[in-house]
């Protein structure tokens, strides 16, 4: 083994090591089937980096921070039932989603040709039967029953995000859209029949720069 192989190889162990401390940080339990599916994820994604451009971040401890526990850390805020993760580039929330709750149905909805490939061998890879891949405009997506939940992570302005996804939504369904620094302008520009429902101030193990997640739901 060279160098540069053993570098990486303690890069990928190290980001092992943040990964179990940060699920630990987030009050996760996580068992090692899991871990070691959410690792495959990674070294998936960072090999296709080697191609295609579907991320910035390299660094395998970067990775974990800014990908895994960053979706991880909605958890707690979503209802149970079917999730749309609209723009889902890489996978994200949807594939750490999915993983960690194996009974919700998944679909993951990218226009991209080369992400929706990308994610066609992740869910192959690790065996993810609950999740369904759609290769469309959301605009076009007509789903056989609405969702509960629809993520969106780097996707669009809030309202946006609800114009083009609301008529996806089941009856008390809601959009948990993510964002970096509170999105005040995109707050107030939020309009009728969509309203705000909660904002959470998120707390993700290794970020210090600001997330939230904003909770949308119709009017009452």
């Amino acid at each position: 083994m060279s160098s540069a192989e053993r570098a990486m190889g303690e890069e990928w162990r190290q980001a092992g090591v943040r990964l179990r401390s940060g699920v630990q940080a987030l009050g996760i339990d996580l068992d090692a089937e899991t871990e070691a599916r959410l690792m495959a994820y990674l070294e998936t994604l960072a090999r296709w980096n080697r191609v295609f451009n579907l991320t910035a971040v390299r660094d395998p401890e970067e990775m974990v921070a800014r990908h895994i526990l960053d979706s991880l850390a909605i958890l707690p805020h979503l209802p149970t039932g079917p999730l749309l993760d609209v723009g889902s580039g890489a996978g994200l929330p949807g594939i750490p989603v999915a993983l960690l709750q194996p009974t919700r149905a998944v679909t993951l909805l990218d226009r991209s040709h080369k992400r929706i490939d990308f994610l066609t061998e992740v869910v192959a890879r690790l065996a993810l039967t609950n999740v369904t891949l759609a290769g469309e405009r959301v605009e076009d997506h007509e789903p056989p029953v609405l969702y509960a939940v629809i993520t969106a992570r780097a996707y669009a302005s809030l309202g946006d995000i609800a114009l083009a996804a609301g008529r996806l939504l089941a009856q008390d369904g809601i959009i948990a859209a993510m964002k970096g620094a509170l999105p005040t302008e995109e707050l107030a520009a939020i309009a009728h029949p969509y309203a705000v429902r909660a904002v959470h101030a998120l707390q993700v193990p290794g970020l210090s720069a600001k997330r939230h997640l904003v909770v949308m739901a119709r009017a009452p």
